[in-house]
């Protein structure tokens, strides 16, 4: 328990770091989208390749893959219908609020809190590959669907997949690691050093974005959907995937932990992106991105005093 705590400790005490500077405004404006393009585009890739080439492919494919696949997707059917037929919410906009509820922020808080809290990066590796290879496309292929435009054929979604550096990395990785070849310690040097940039720099992003984010205004509206959204992803979401986990795959001890531990993560930050370019569910979407993004952190304490 001492550990978990110290990984949270180690966690946000980065995260407070980048909350600072981007309040001083230390490193100027485009700092944030300097950090976070570093990370997504370089750094990332380079942490996930290292990681997963020296993974065991039984523990990335096997029952943590069918935990994260279960899990988002039961969520997603549950708070689509509610937001549907409840409270009667056109498709586009529903869509948005099931992103909402369901995709998590595997990347920027996912990678750290595998590292620190869980112990390996390999941990989300099976649901920062589902969420990007499969869960994502679908849901912005259906969103694309039921609007007037942004018209986008399945050819240029699987493109799209396939042009992601997280997932060129990963499957760098993998395929690494299934044919077992050893990379020259010479190439995977700078690698090595690379990748060790993606942590503290995405978590200094992350507190950057954090600065200024007034949620929940009336004038905003949506508060209802807004809180069930958070609702779903910080107890809905884990509470099915332990339930699976648990008693239908029989997880035990830390594997159990780690299962509820990345269902638990807060909403992914590219559903407000996603939000945004289809101009329905912004507030919403940018709303539980910074709800979830603060509560996760008791929630996923309780997690831990309950798992370990």
């Amino acid at each position: 328990m001492v550990d978990v705590l110290a990984g949270f400790f180690v966690v946000w005490s980065i995260i407070l770091v980048g909350m600072f500077v981007g309040r001083r405004k230390l490193l100027g404006d485009n700092a944030r989208s300097v950090l976070s393009g570093l990370t997504f585009f370089v750094a990332s890739p380079a942490l996930l390749f290292e990681t997963l080439s020296k993974a065991k492919l039984q523990d990335v494919f096997a029952a943590p893959l069918l935990v994260a696949a279960v899990g988002a997707v039961a969520t997603a059917t549950l708070y689509l219908l509610i937001s549907r037929l409840l409270l009667k919410r056109e498709m586009p906009e529903a869509l948005v609020s099931t992103m909402s509820a369901s995709l998590a922020n595997s990347a920027n808080l996912g990678i750290p809190i595998a590292v620190f809290v869980l112990g390996d990066a390999n941990y989300v590796a099976p649901l920062l590959i589902f969420q990007l290879a499969f869960f994502t496309p679908v849901l912005l292929m259906a969103l694309d669907a039921t609007t007037s435009s942004h018209r986008t054929t399945p050819l240029g979604f699987l493109l799209l997949i396939v042009r992601n550096p997280m997932i060129v990395g990963s499957g760098l990785g993998l395929l690494v690691a299934g044919t077992g070849w050893e990379v020259p310690a010479l190439v995977m040097q700078p690698i090595h050093l690379i990748g060790g940039a993606a942590i503290p720099a995405m978590l200094i992003a992350f507190g950057m974005s954090l600065n200024g984010s007034r949620p929940l205004q009336a004038s905003a509206a949506r508060r209802l959907d807004t809180l069930l959204a958070s609702g779903f992803k910080l107890f809905v979401h884990p509470l099915l995937a332990y339930l699976f986990a648990r008693f239908a795959l029989g997880l035990e001890d830390h594997a159990l932990f780690a299962a509820v531990v990345t269902s638990a993560l807060p909403t992914a930050q590219n559903v407000f992106v996603a939000a945004s370019r289809y101009r329905t569910g912004i507030t919403v979407a940018k709303d539980t991105v910074l709800i979830t993004t603060v509560v996760a952190v008791p929630v996923l304490i309780a997690v831990a005093f309950l798992l370990k």
